[in-house]
């Protein structure tokens, strides 16, 4: 008998996760087209690039992005079913724990958040790639190997400008090198453009001139051609463009390494892109036990009551990510404690609920 019992919830949730998260998704790309009917005819893009650099890749983001939300309205949904028709009663009085009867639901919640981790790691990045760069060149009209106005020390009291940057090229155009000490200006160098010599290692300069301040009179050298060696290379300006959704789980955690190195300000942001990947995923059996709770017991009202408390609960876990990701992106809240928040506030109203609503 438990053997049925656990197949026929499984399919049940299983089968109500899909029917909801398809409906959903095809609402989204419906909305989706029609916003952008126009820049697809206008820009003549053919229908093949529409369909497999976007719509391919745009779907199993968003669908992954809430997936544990998805989760949560299937559970509430069939759950409540299930009691209305005094299923859930039936069960519970047959001699199964309402913990047994969990069982089942946290196999098919395994299985959603097995593939949404794999999914989210390892398949979806690569397609991300695809789909930012269709946005970037069609919506946006950026040029994704481009890089412009670049402001950066490259040494103690050495900064370093650029105008425009050419990733495929390696060429950085509007080169400049000013050496500043105790807030005096001592020299500039300015090269109509600069190319990375990937054998020597250094930038070769085109066009340059070097103007040197002393206390009573300047120095000025124009030169064709030269090189100089500065503590940058073509790789920092490739990460001006990257977006982190785009890299699998080990490519991201070797970036993370590398950022660190860096010293850079951005690796709060970082970490809780790898964190999120897993937390999200895990709030799925958070979720699942808090949507059963909810919705196993009959309520005047019934299944649209349930439904509504559970759109209710979504939105309160959306603030929460928010809240939390902006107190370690802006107040330097450890990461990992602030992708975890939210699970933790609704690991605590699913005991709540089960002893409040949880049939026994």
């Amino acid at each position: 008998m438990f053997k049925i019992l656990d197949r026929y919830i499984i399919k049940r949730f299983l089968g109500s996760f899909i029917l909801a998260i398809s409906l959903i998704i095809s609402i989204a790309v419906i909305f989706d087209l029609s916003e952008h009917l126009t820049q697809f005819i206008d820009n003549k893009i053919p229908f093949r690039d529409i369909l497999l650099n976007y719509y391919i890749n745009f779907v199993p983001y968003y669908a992954n992005l809430f997936m544990f939300l998805f989760v949560f309205i299937s559970v509430i949904f069939f759950t409540s079913k299930m009691a209305s028709k005094s299923e859930i009663i039936a069960i519970i009085s047959s001699g199964i724990s309402f913990f047994r009867l969990l069982l089942p639901y946290m196999i098919a919640a395994g299985i959603i958040a097995a593939f949404s981790w794999y999914l989210g790691n390892f398949v979806i990045p690569p397609g991300n790639k695809k789909r930012v760069d269709f946005e970037e060149k069609y919506f946006y009209h950026h040029n994704p190997y481009a890089v412009r106005n670049v402001h950066k020390q490259v040494a103690p009291g050495v900064f370093l400008y650029i105008q425009f940057y050419d990733i495929r090229a390696d060429i950085a155009h509007t080169f400049s090198l000013e050496t500043i000490e105790n807030g005096v200006l001592k020299s500039k160098l300015l090269a109509k453009y600069a190319r990375w010599d990937s054998v020597k290692k250094s930038w070769i300069l085109f066009d340059y001139y070097i103007r040197k301040y002393y206390d009573t009179y300047d120095k000025m050298t124009f030169g064709k051609k030269t090189d100089t060696t500065i503590n940058i290379t073509p790789e920092y300006f490739k990460r001006f463009n990257l977006d982190i959704t785009t890299l699998t789980l080990p490519q991201l955690n070797r970036f993370i390494s590398e950022e660190k190195l860096r010293g850079s300000e951005n690796i709060n942001s970082y970490l809780l892109e790898k964190y999120k990947r897993t937390a999200y995923p895990f709030s799925t059996f958070i979720l699942t036990f808090l949507g059963v709770t909810i919705s196993s017991k009959k309520k005047r009202g019934g299944t649209s009551l349930n439904i509504g408390l559970g759109l209710l609960l979504s939105f309160a876990y959306i603030f929460f990510m928010q809240v939390s990701d902006q107190f370690s992106i802006k107040g330097g809240m450890n990461p990992l404690l602030a992708v975890w928040i939210p699970n933790i506030i609704f690991t605590i109203i699913s005991f709540i609920s089960y002893y409040i609503f949880a049939p026994r």
